[in-house]
């Protein structure tokens, strides 16, 4: 199967520190896969790397067959690689259907001009209405987007990313805060998404990862230490030691 999103001998050094030691990643065309580890592995210093927020020390991260290592993070969300973001005031305030169409509006070349009358943005709303379908959402479209549950907060969150049409999600830890049961559910619909989205998923709790995952990649002390499907890295003994306790997940 062929990648959508590697990393070659990557290395992110902070002074003497080594955050990223020569990680070799690969992630498939429609995978769901999870980046699991301990505090403190590297998790969100490799998604960064990844986003181009930090420029490694060495080593390239290529997107869809382009080496983007020397590339902007706007200039990768246009190349098809996208991470969520915390909805600022600007969303909070606007609906559920506003917020999102106001996305696929930007994606479209035509963000500037979304205050015309919304029937000038029929296709943007459209797109938008098909995302909401996807999450689950369109019976909140008309709810302003501070005053939904806190899990559908970050359904939106996701909904605002997908409207770039990317080929890659990164999702930075999407359940934090999240009520249990919510959390389940949210992680069941972004595991049901079109598989034209490959999903990269950094995540502590491992019975969502467990549910969640087709292939695992283990991150410890900067370097990657395993990289499997889920049954294979639950009875990896070197994974159990530094991570998953004796007992391990089924």
């Amino acid at each position: 199967m062929s990648s959508v999103l590697q990393t070659r001998n990557l290395f992110k050094k902070f002074g003497g520190f080594v955050a990223t030691n020569n990680v070799n990643l690969n992630v498939a065309a429609g995978a769901r896969h999870a980046l699991i580890g301990p505090n403190g592995a590297g998790k969100t210093t490799l998604i960064n790397l990844l986003t181009g927020f930090l420029e490694p020390t060495s080593g390239s991260v290529v997107l869809n067959g382009d080496d983007v290592t020397r590339r902007s993070q706007h200039q990768r969300v246009k190349l098809g690689l996208a991470r969520t973001f915390q909805i600022n005031r600007l969303f909070a305030d606007m609906t559920v259907l506003e917020s999102v169409t106001l996305a696929a509006c930007e994606q479209r070349g035509i963000g500037a001009r979304f205050w015309r009358p919304v029937g000038s943005h029929g296709e943007a709303i459209d797109d938008a209405a098909a995302l909401l379908a996807q999450l689950r959402l369109l019976d909140v479209a008309h709810f302003q987007t501070r005053d939904l549950a806190y899990g559908k907060q970050r359904l939106v969150e996701i909904a605002l990313a997908l409207a770039a049409r990317p080929s890659v999600l990164l999702l930075d830890e999407p359940a934090a805060g999240v009520p249990t049961e919510e959390s389940r559910e949210l992680l069941e619909t972004i595991a049901q998404l079109p598989r034209d989205v490959s999903i990269v998923l950094i995540e502590h709790d491992m019975d969502l990862v467990f549910r969640f995952a087709d292939r695992i990649s283990v991150l410890v002390g900067g370097s990657l230490l395993a990289e499997d499907v889920p049954e294979a890295i639950a009875a990896d003994p070197r994974v159990q030691e530094v991570y998953l306790g004796e007992a391990g997940h089924g």
